[in-house]
């Protein structure tokens, strides 16, 4: 191995195994102990969170009629119940259900013979038997390729879910962003639910309830962590070699 391989390959363990050390003695200290929960936050001071910004018609004045108890929009005769601003609560009712069974299969052939001679060449095709050379067998070539392949995907995928969500912000057109997020704890292992989009306020229902399939920009995540979490994930070493190793 090159020196420069090596000493990168030295650097990125050292640090992989200084991280390692590090979230082991978190881990040490937790013994006996059950995952903690994380703490309720603002999104909007999170690290990763941006406003979203998308392409937008003209905001349209809302029109009101004085001496009026109906309100535009409004499903109830008083105040409409779901969610409208920044800050309200509304339930998403998650129900993904993928499949997808594609199966290709490719199979090429072909085969090539070419022969070529000189029987009369100004007389120069004399010589050619001296040399030991066929005028008539002059060139003789053969190619065969053959190519093969095979491909096949079986996915399923079943998810059937509800988790409130909070309206974060409210786009100019009417449409609304959400995120919500659930966390559950059971004995040792905690199971986490994040959904986040763009909704309409005409797909809301009267139970204050929208589907996920009416969510835009739809970011579902189904995951969690834990002691059975980490015995089925390998090893941090192995990561970093899967990552490093050309081979």
């Amino acid at each position: 191995m090159p020196l420069r391989q090596f000493l990168l390959a030295s650097s990125v363990s050292t640090i992989a195994l200084m991280l390692g050390n590090c979230a082991a003695v978190d881990r040490l200290a937790q013994i006996g102990a059950p995952p903690a929960l994380a703490s309720i936050e603002n999104p909007e001071t999170k690290p990763g969170y941006r406003p979203v910004r998308m392409p937008l018609p003209p905001p349209e004045p809302i029109s009101t009629n004085s001496n009026s108890l109906w309100r535009s929009g409004s499903r109830a005769f008083f105040k409409d119940q779901r969610a409208s601003r920044v800050g309200d609560i509304l339930t998403v009712r998650v129900n993904v259900t993928d499949r997808a069974n594609i199966s290709n299969q490719t199979r090429r052939q072909r085969t090539n013979s070419e022969q070529q001679g000189a029987t009369n060449f100004f007389g120069l095709e004399t010589l050619a038997p001296a040399a030991g050379i066929d005028p008539a067998n002059l060139v003789n070539t053969n190619s065969t390729a053959n190519s093969q392949g095979q491909g096949s995907v079986q996915r399923a995928e079943t998810l059937t879910t509800n988790i409130a969500a909070v309206v974060t912000q409210v786009l100019p057109n009417g449409n609304m962003v959400i995120e919500g997020k659930q966390e559950v704890r059971v004995n040792f292992e905690i199971r986490e639910l994040i959904v986040a989009g763009v909704i309409r306020p005409e797909d809301i229902d009267t139970a204050n309830i929208i589907d996920s399939s009416k969510i835009a920009e739809a970011r579902i995540a189904y995951g969690g962590r834990g002691q059975i979490t980490d015995v089925q994930q390998p090893r941090y070493g192995q990561q970093v070699l899967d990552i490093v190793l050309p081979f």
